[in-house]
Parts: C-alpha cells; sequence; structure tokens
C-alpha cells in the first residue's frame, strides 16, 4: 500500500539526509520515485492520472515498471545530464525502495525485466503483517525525525 511504501522511504531520506547538500530536492524526489512504480496500476495515486492510463495500455502491473531495470536506465540518465545529476540518487533510493518492498509480497516482482524470473515472499497487500510493518516504520520515522530536529 502507499502508505507502507512512503514510511519505508521516509526511513531511508531521514537515513540520508544528513549528508546530503539539496535537501528539499532530495525528499521530494525520493518520495516522487517511491510512488512512480505503481504508475502502471489505476488502482494507485500515479496510476489514476491520464497519463498513467496510457502507460497502462503497454504494460502489465508489477512488470517492466517494477524492474531494477528500468530503475537503473532512468538513474543512468539522469546522471548524464548535469542539471538532472542531483536527482540520480534520491530517484534511485525512492524506486529501489518501493521495489524492495514489493518483493516480500506474493506476487512480488520481476527485479530484471525482461527476465522472467520472480522475487517473492509471503507478506499479503494490506494484512495485519504489512500493518504492523507500517506502524513499526512509522514509529522509527518520528523517533529519527526527533533526533534530527533536536540534535
Amino acid at each position: 500500500m502507499y502508505r507502507t511504501h512512503i514510511v519505508i522511504a521516509v526511513f531511508f531520506i531521514l537515513l540520508f539526509l544528513p549528508n546530503v547538500n539539496s535537501k528539499i530536492v532530495f525528499i521530494i524526489t525520493s518520495l516522487f520515485a517511491v510512488m512512480l512504480p505503481d504508475i502502471d496500476t489505476a488502482f494507485s495515486k500515479f496510476g489514476r492520472a491520464k497519463v498513467a492510463r496510457i502507460v497502462q495500455l503497454f504494460t502489465r502491473h508489477r512488470g517492466f515498471f517494477h524492474s531494477f531495470t528500468f530503475c537503473i536506465v532512468v538513474s543512468v540518465m539522469l546522471a548524464f545530464f548535469p542539471y538532472t545529476v542531483v536527482l540520480t540518487l534520491p530517484f534511485f533510493l525512492g524506486y529501489s525502495v518501493h521495489l524492495l518492498a514489493d518483493s516480500f509480497t506474493y506476487e512480488g516482482i520481476m527485479p530484471f525485466w525482461p527476465y522472467k524470473r520472480r522475487i517473492s515472499w509471503k507478506i499479503p497487500v494490506g494484512g495485519i503483517v504489512e500493518k504492523s510493518i507500517f506502524v513499526s516504520f512509522l514509529v522509527v520515522d518520528l523517533f529519527m525525525f526527533a533526533s534530527l530536529v533536536l540534535f
């Protein structure tokens, strides 16, 4: 679920943030990238956009967009241009966090599309385990945020 992706991404954002120069760009890009893989489904926040509907005609959920192939290609492209190089790490971080989280679900992901091998685990989306993961990361995020602000 998108909220679980967000709290896991916030954890990693807070880990990296003290070492980042462009903090706002880092945060916004990471949060954008963590939601982007779900552009391939009409049930996601990004998937409801009109441009996403076009993407959904040519792909299926947890296919090309749910792969490190896409993540790496976009990250390398961002790294080649002077004005977008600052987006490379946060894009890769956010996108990778989404893929990592989805790899623990029943459906899993095809990490290196077009190679068809799926990696998956046993966590049902929206189940009690995912809700526990969400709450756990939320609590840790709050403590990490407080420690950044207070110290």
